[in-house]
């Protein structure tokens, strides 16, 4: 125990313990000791020293004090750190009777965050003087009392405990009575008058005593009760108790009335002398005559009036029992009343917030705020257990005894909740238990974790063209979850590599995302263009996102159609020349026009505008092609001023219009007029390019693909084809036989068949024991034995022909006989061609090639009769000449001698048709030259 010089009191100082838990919370406790009283300012303990904690920091760590009652009875300097008397400390009004009051309070500290529990010890001065309920008391004893009786006397009160208590009692000098003390319960120490000397009523009748109660504090105190004693005349016998002390329990919140104990009390003395009337002695017993009662006959004591364990945990009661004697005498006994706890409190709970707000990226551990919980009920009804009965990223975590700390224990998030309600409930351990609820309101304050977001990442704006220069085209509009500066949202354009001068074309207004035209725009010059947006909000650091922005022009009709040549020279008339004899729908002229823009405002449409006389010629609308409408006439005008409108669909519609003399000539005087069009080298648009480079593309790729072609053609392999199938010699019911023989061949054109002859060389014949091999559709061989090996073939009958269809100028008549198959190689379409022979039914053999067939399959049909072959008429072809239905050629099939099939080979020649041709065209040609001779 120390004594500090400032204030003069005995305060102790005891360090218990400290424990510190990473970086959260530090849970320990020091003990100090104070005394009542205390002037404000009274040093109670350097608590920066104690806690090893500079006395600088305390200032910029907010190092406060946190009390959980109404008064904060201790402050610390925060430039010392000495923990001083803030307010007033009466150990009576805090802890009234109890030997040990104790103050806790908690220290909090930041940077990091810590806890200290301090606990300081009220100590005790001897401020109260004993005192006594009464001023004075008047006594009445017989004069027959015998010495050595013992009379109770009022009890002094001392609001001080220990020895500042009542430590005696002291009796002003006389010669008949003397003071006895003993201790009763809880230090208590009760006082009695002793008779010593027998009394004398015809003596003295009054004795005037003092009662003196004095303390044990230093200096001591004391106070003073006036008794005055009468002397009576004799009652011989006084009543007795049967026992002097009794000892009962009950529980607190009895109902009232219920009966406590039973006093029992006899007197030896008969008749008035011997009836007992039981009473509850009135000294400084107030507060018991407020909870119990006794029966004046039976004396059962009885409960007045609630009795709360967490007031008064015991009574003592002074019971007399008085006889009706003359006079009276009365004995007195104790009764020990033990007031057993009931659960009839609730836990309290006291919340001290630490912080105000909590960041939402606060980390797992941060303190939000103290909860201590304090139960006034005793024992197993006193423990009380806290829990957190919310669902939310919070833990109660338990700091030192009833003492808490809520911190976070998850992921906090402002933009899915901003506000946690958590409830703190605490229940004791009684039966049946009680439980109390507090509500602690956390409020999540803002960071900026969320970027700014548009609705979405790529955004299609459509706008005129033509549109007025500073005209709002379109706003993009981006929205952030964060709020206050967070939420605020500027835009502007990303740069990036964008070859178009974004800054002359459009502006972006940072605070709303209007986007302003800053020059008027064409669709001929450009259809689109894009760019990106950027949002950023104005948190710290700033987050941003970006979409991008497709702007699409749209057309407007601001292009009247162009006319091309030849008609394109400007405010010309141009001049067409027609024959008298031109037919109905005879070709004049086609207008040819472009249209810059596009859509329905490109769409054009021809008009005659202004017809003039017979209503001679018309236009396809959508073509421009001007022709006749009917036959010419005498009566009809020699020239024809026609306007033709060139119109588009827009809106409004814009046209052109170009004049044209339409006039009739003879038909010798129609010359074919070339127009000559100047061609400006400096008008070479686009569309000259993209006509230019689409020819070209094409051109290639057709020479790609006939080169494809052909080299497919020529190096077709031979394991693609079966080759060759043997000639099949098939007898008839009639007597009649076929020979048919089938030969593949490669055959590759040039690309003009008409002008050019060409010589197809097949494969050699196999010998004629071989096996036919057909070819089916899914590419599978089939053999078939088509003659004995050891056999040979007859000798077809020199009496056979072709038939009457492959000769020029028969006159028999043709019919379709049969259908031959014509089987292609892998992946060829499989055909049946039909095959062409004589109706005439005398007639010796005949060949029948497929109709249609190509140079591919040359499948032919030998039929040999009982004749030889007949001689030549005029105008007949050779047996080895015939012509291919479908084709300009006529092949030719020569044979070697002995009938050797090594030697064959086919010739193709020019048709007849061909020459008939060319024989017109030339009689044409002597015709205009013709004409011209006679026009000199």
């Amino acid at each position: 125990m120390l004594e500090l010089k400032t204030a003069k009191p005995f305060v102790t100082f005891m360090v218990l313990m400290t424990l510190e838990y990473s970086a959260r919370a530090v849970s320990g406790q020091l003990s100090y000791s104070v005394a009542e009283e205390s002037n404000r300012g009274t040093s109670v303990g350097n608590i920066a020293k104690d806690l090893n904690i500079n006395a600088h920091e305390l200032e910029s760590r907010m190092f406060q004090i946190v009390s959980g009652s109404s008064k904060k009875y201790f402050e610390v300097n925060l430039k010392t750190g000495v923990l001083f008397v803030n307010e007033r400390i009466d150990r009576e009004e805090l802890c009234a009777k109890q030997l040990k009051c104790t103050l806790n309070v908690e220290a909090v500290i930041n940077n990091p965050l810590k806890l200290y529990r301090l606990e300081v010890n009220v100590l005790d001065i001897n401020d109260n003087a004993p005192s006594f309920s009464s001023k004075s008391k008047n006594m009445n004893i017989p004069e027959n009392t015998l010495s050595g009786v013992r009379f109770p006397l009022p009890l002094a009160h001392d609001p001080d405990v220990g020895k500042n208590g009542i430590n005696a009692y002291k009796l002003s000098s006389n010669e008949y009575f003397a003071v006895s003390t003993h201790k009763g319960s809880e230090h208590s120490l009760s006082a009695e008058l002793v008779l010593q000397k027998a009394l004398d009523r015809e003596k003295q009748t009054v004795i005037t005593l003092v009662l003196t109660a004095v303390d044990g504090g230093n200096p001591q105190k004391s106070g003073t009760m006036a008794i005055n004693v009468n002397v009576l005349d004799a009652n011989d016998n006084s009543p007795i108790f049967s026992r002097p002390l009794y000892k009962v329990s009950v529980s607190e919140n009895v109902p009232v009335g219920t009966a406590v104990v039973a006093l029992n009390a006899t007197d030896a003395d008969e008749g008035v002398n011997s009836e007992i009337h039981y009473s509850i002695s009135k000294g400084d017993q107030d507060d018991i005559l407020e909870v119990f009662d006794i029966d004046p006959k039976t004396g059962v004591i009885t409960v007045k009036s609630n009795i709360d364990y967490e007031k008064n945990n015991a009574f003592e009661i002074r019971a007399e029992a008085s006889d009706r004697g003359q006079p009276p005498m009365a004995a007195h006994c104790k009764v020990l009343v033990e007031v057993m706890d009931v659960n009839d409190n609730a836990p309290e709970i006291t919340v001290t917030s630490l912080l105000n707000t909590v960041r939402e990226d606060a980390k797992v551990g941060t303190a939000i705020a103290l909860v201590s919980v304090q139960d006034r009920d005793s024992g197993k009804n006193g423990v009380v257990n806290c829990v957190m009965s919310t669902k939310a990223p919070f833990k109660l975590e338990s700091n030192y005894k009833n003492y808490y700390s809520l911190i976070v224990d998850g992921p906090l998030d402002r933009e899915n909740t901003a506000q946690y309600n958590v409830t703190i409930t605490a229940t004791d351990e009684g039966v049946p238990s009680l439980s109390s609820s507090s509500v602690i309101t956390v409020q999540v304050s803002d960071v900026n974790d969320n970027a700014p977001r548009f609705p979405e990442s790529v955004i299609n704006a459509y706008i005129k063209e033509n549109s007025p220069v500073g005209q709002r085209l379109f706003t993009v509009s981006a929205s952030d979850a964060d709020v206050n500066e967070n939420s605020h949202i500027t835009y502007s354009f990303m740069n990036s590599n964008n070859e178009l001068p974004l800054a002359t074309m459009i502006s972006i207004d940072s605070v709303s995302g209007d986007i302003v035209s800053m020059q008027s725009f064409n669709y001929e010059e450009i259809k689109t263009f894009q760019f990106n947006v950027v949002a950023t909000d104005s948190g710290v650091p700033p987050l941003s996102s970006n979409a991008t922005v497709n702007v699409f022009i749209l057309d407007e009709n601001d292009n009247s159609p162009s006319i091309l040549p030849p008609y394109s020279e400007h405010a010309s008339v141009n001049t067409e020349n027609i024959p008298y004899s031109a037919e109905a729908g005879y070709f004049v002229a086609k207008i040819r026009a472009v249209d810059a823009d596009s859509g329905y405002n490109a769409l054009l449409s021809y008009h005659i505008s202004e017809p003039k006389g017979n209503n001679l010629f018309r236009i396809v609308t959508s073509s421009g092609e001007l022709r006749t409408k009917r036959k010419m006439s005498d009566n009809d005008l020699k020239t024809h001023p026609l306007v033709i409108l060139i119109s588009d669909n827009g809106e409004p519609s814009m046209s052109a219009t170009v004049s044209i003399d339409v006039t009739v000539v003879e038909d010798a005087e129609i010359q074919t007029r070339f127009r000559h069009v100047p061609m400006k080298e400096d008008t070479f648009s686009a569309l000259n390019l993209y006509l230019l480079i689409a020819i070209v593309s094409v051109s290639v790729i057709f020479l790609l693909s006939l080169i494809s072609l052909i080299a497919v053609k020529c190096h077709r392999t031979d394991s693609s084809f079966s080759g060759y199938n043997p000639p099949m010699i098939t007898t008839h019911p009639d007597g009649t036989w076929s020979y048919s023989k089938s030969q593949q061949y490669d055959v590759c054109f040039s690309s003009d068949t008409l002008k050019s002859d060409m010589v197809v060389f097949p494969a050699p014949f196999p010998p004629a024991d071989a096996e036919l091999i057909s070819i089916s559709g899914g590419d599978s061989f089939q053999r078939t034995q088509t003659l004995p090996n050891k056999e040979k073939p007859k000798a077809p009958n020199a009496d056979w022909r072709y038939s009457a269809s492959l000769r020029a100028g028969m006159q028999s008549s043709v019919h379709m006989e049969e259908s031959s198959v014509m089987q292609g190689a892998q992946g060829v379409l499989v055909q049946n061609w039909p095959t062409v022979s004589s109706a005439a039914d005398g007639e010796g053999g005949e060949v029948s090639p497929p109709v249609g067939a190509g140079v591919d399959s040359n499948s032919w049909h030998f039929r040999y009769g009982p004749q030889g072959p007949q001689h030549l008429k005029p105008g007949e072809m050779p047996p080895e000449a015939f012509i291919i239905p479908g084709s300009p050629a006529i092949i030719s099939i020569r044979q070697g001698q002995d009938g050797d099939d090594k030697g064959d080979f086919i010739t193709f020649g020019k048709k007849e048709e061909a020459k008939k041709k060319k024989k017109k065209k030339k009689e044409k040609k002597d015709k205009r030259e013709k004409g011209k001779d006679d026009d000199d």
